[in-house]
């Protein structure tokens, strides 16, 4: 959901940027809010949870479509040294209401035991307009994503940007993807979210509007004849923003680790950098282009960082760690000017050690051998997931997750 478009000035991402590539960003997150006893998402957190969590974060904190389900937001972002501190602050911060109101804080694209049947919508008109419109498919929307929104300088046509970062979408899907699970099982997916995200109307791959101009007469059109109520509606895998002048990507699953978010979210500021720096970048497209990122976008959720990239122009499939070492290899200018060099070099790491899909693949498996029930299995999965959550990154020094899980009883009690 645009929440920064809401709580800040219209015009707040380019008023402080110093240069006109000096970008300035903000990052969402979604949680997962998970009683500490059974592993499994509450109904309803207590009324008193939300009012402690505006009084304590304010405008940074803010309902999601599903009850269970709850947002943060930073504010507009100058670097990445910035990101750290105030992602790490809000989660703290979130962690620990949540705890003193018996409740735990999972990071994660979809919830390992949640049955979608089990839960309810927040009472609000936007939502309440949503899934009497979508029915069944508004219903089952128990999924969580990390959303990236980057100023975009005065003159520069965002939807002609857009079209031109498309084929790199899938690389953040891959790098990002949390959601193995659905309904307390295993779905042979990574990212069962952008699966579960495409029986939404108007998600995905965006279409090629020519610019601006052609995509507004579109929403338009759309907003004229009742289908959605404005461009917020449009759930696609990255967007122009509607009152704010940003592009947001909105394709990678929620991060469980926050190390993984800091570097996903300065690399597309560092990827909006590279094409502003270079305009005839990604201008080439052809009528396969949109179909081929689509299948790569595939290609991401089934397989992950194993996955084979289709390379329209070379008229090949390229494994995934050269087209991320072609990304790097781009961006590198960037993320120096935008001292963001350690960030960046994180993605090596996470195609290194896998995803927050991977480890919890890992631990599922290893339970199911040591014989224990699926359900135990998976429960030990939300213990990871939580312990890794509040786990503060390992630049900074403080404690990380050993390799056991540690049940949410004792850590939410202590």
């Amino acid at each position: 959901m645009i929440t920064i478009a809401a709580r800040q000035p219209a015009r707040g991402f380019r008023a402080a940027q110093r240069h006109p590539l000096d970008l300035t960003y903000g990052i969402e997150e979604e949680f997962f809010l998970v009683d500490p006893a059974s592993r499994d998402l509450v109904t309803a957190p207590p009324s008193g949870f939300l009012r402690e969590c505006r009084l304590k974060l304010a405008e940074r904190v803010g309902e999601e479509m599903l009850r269970a389900q709850v947002e943060l937001t930073t504010p507009i972002l100058h670097s990445s040294a910035q990101a750290l501190e105030s992602l790490a602050g809000l989660r703290q911060e979130l962690g620990q209401v949540a705890q003193r109101h018996g409740l735990a804080l999972v990071a994660s694209g979809t919830h390992p035991l949640a049955n979608w049947e089990a839960h309810q919508h927040t009472d609000k008109p936007r939502y309440d307009r949503l899934v009497d419109d979508y029915q069944i498919v508004g219903r089952r929307n128990l999924v969580n994503g990390l959303h990236v929104h980057v100023g975009i300088p005065d003159g520069v046509d965002r939807v002609a940007l857009m079209n031109r970062l498309v084929p790199w979408l899938p690389v953040f899907l891959s790098l990002s993807t949390s959601s193995p699970f659905w309904n307390g099982r295993r779905t042979g997916l990574y990212s069962y979210r952008q699966a579960a995200y495409d029986e939404h109307p108007r998600s995905g791959i965006p279409d090629a509007f020519e610019d601006e101009a052609a995509y507004a007469a579109f929403v338009e059109l759309l907003a004229r004849c009742g289908a959605i109520g404005d461009g917020s509606f449009l759930w696609w895998n990255i967007r122009p923003s509607t009152r704010y002048p940003t592009l947001e990507l909105r394709i990678a699953d929620a991060c469980t680790r926050l190390d993984d978010a800091l570097a996903l979210a300065a690399a597309f500021r560092c990827l909006v950098r590279a094409h502003l720096r270079q305009e005839g970048l990604g201008v080439r497209r052809t009528s396969m282009s949109r179909r081929v990122a689509d299948e790569n976008r595939w290609r991401a959720k089934r397989y992950g960082t194993a996955a084979s990239f289709i390379d329209e122009e070379a008229q090949a499939a390229v494994g995934f760690t050269e087209v991320l070492e072609r990304m790097l290899a781009l961006i590198g200018p960037d993320a120096q000017a935008l001292e963001c060099e350690r960030e960046v070099a994180h993605l090596r790491t996470i195609l290194r050690d896998g995803t927050s899909a991977h480890q919890q693949l890992a631990i599922y498996h290893a339970e199911r051998d040591r014989f224990m029930p699926r359900q135990r299995a998976l429960q030990a999965v939300v213990d990871w997931l939580h312990e890794t959550t509040l786990a503060m990154p390992q630049a900074s020094g403080a404690p990380t997750p050993g390799e056991g899980s540690q049940e949410l009883v004792g850590a939410v009690n202590a």
